[in-house]
Formats: C-alpha cells, structure tokens, sequence
C-alpha cells in the first residue's frame, strides 16, 4: 500500500456539500449544503490579485506571523465585516460564516470552507452563492531579510450579478478589504507604518457563458430575501 504524503492531514477531506456544525451568535447560516467552487467553475474574468506588507522592524518568523493571523483572523477584517470562525479554528474542513459589507449598506451573508492550513499558510474555498468563485491563500514567507504577509486571491465572479457588482466598483472594495486587512495585521505585530503592495493580473478575459446559472445561488439575492424575512432588522 502505498504511502500517504505528509501534508494529508493539512488538507481538508473530499465533500460534496458544505455542513456548519455550529452557528455564532449573530451569524447568517446560508451556506448549509452548497457546494464548493472553484474558478473554474465560476462565470466572470478570471483574476489574480496578490496583496503584500512587509513585517518591518519586528523579531518574528513566518511561522509566528501566520501562527497570530490565523488564531485571530477575524480581528483583522475591516469595521464592517465579521467573520465567524467554527469553535474548533480554522483547521482544514471546518467551514465560517461571513457577513461582508457591500454596495448600499447590504450584508452579503455567506461562508468559506478552510481547504488547507500548515505552520506557514492556510486557504479558504468559497461555496456557491459566494460573491465569487475561487480560494484565497494567506501565507508568510522570508523576503529581503524579514518576514512577509501575504494574500492572493484566484477568482472568478460566480454569476453575472456578481460581475457585473465587481465591474462596477466592487474590485476597488476588495482591494481595499485586503489591503486594510493586511495593514491592521502589521499594525497588531508592531509595525510602525505598514506599507501594502497590490498586484491585479487578469488571467482569462474570457467569460463563461456556461456558468450563468449560477446566478440561483447569488449571494446579493438570497442575502437580500433573507434580511427581508418576517423578524429579520432591515439594517443587518
């Protein structure tokens, strides 16, 4: 029989359909049963976007920095967005829930399933109904004689409501997102004035007509009818 490779347990096990265990207080469980997409399977342009700041000034390994990122991860996001993280922590397999801030005072109410983690990075996959289809890498590594945090993004938007929410502005929102995200990580490790590089390459211009059906699982749809619901506050 042959040998299993040592990062099996790093990775999350084969799922057909999402299932969050337990919900936080205040979270939003529209990801029960989805399944995960990859950018393959999404609908938009297709887009890397990778997010860097260098750890200046401070003793610490790329371990220690992703070791602190992901032990409080929600601590980072930007006022406006919460993250909640399954009770056992990201560990591969555990999925979140998520209440984003969108265009007009909408929550965007979804979920990411950790697909990977290790002692030097960890990725989230997003589920159908997520603004967009694809994994989002956040690591540390040695650059120029001091510790790096990164963030790349993959993806494609899911569906053409989403692409069309992107083209209008929602790229720049999540440039933002990140680029915020990853300043308010430096600022917690001791770094005096965090300075944030973005790179955006368009990957695949082409859009895939094939995927619009995935507009039935839009996330700015089901948010909406959900905070519309009988006893729901119009403002969450």
């Amino acid at each position: 029989m042959a040998e299993e490779p040592r990062d099996t347990g790093n990775w999350a096990k084969p799922t057909s359909t999402l299932t969050v265990t337990e919900t936080t207080p205040g979270a939003a469980n529209l990801v029960e049963g989805k399944r995960l997409l990859s950018p393959v399977q999404g609908f938009g342009k297709m887009w890397q976007k990778t997010y860097k700041v260098g750890i200046d000034g401070v003793e610490a390994t790329p371990q220690a920095v992703i070791a602190e990122w992901r032990d409080n991860f929600p601590s980072f996001w930007p006022k406006g967005n919460d993250f909640y993280p399954p009770l056992t922590g990201l560990e591969p397999g555990e999925v979140a829930l998520i209440k984003a801030a969108g265009p007009g005072g909408m929550k965007f109410k979804t979920g990411v399933m950790v697909l990977y983690s290790d002692n030097e990075s960890f990725t989230l996959m997003t589920p159908e109904g997520h603004m967009f289809a694809g994994w989002i890498t956040f690591s540390s590594h040695e650059e120029e004689g001091r510790p790096v945090a990164q963030t790349q993004v993959l993806m494609r938007a899911q569906d053409p409501i989403s692409e069309m929410g992107l083209t209008m502005g929602g790229h720049k929102m999540e440039n933002k997102f990140w680029e915020q995200t990853l300043a308010n990580l430096a600022t917690h490790l001791g770094v005096d004035d965090p300075k944030v590089t973005t790179t955006v390459t368009c990957v695949d211009k082409k859009r895939q007509w094939s995927q619009a059906k995935n507009v039935k699982h839009s996330v700015a749809i089901r948010s909406t009818l959900h905070m519309l619901k009988p006893g729901k506050k119009t403002a969450g």
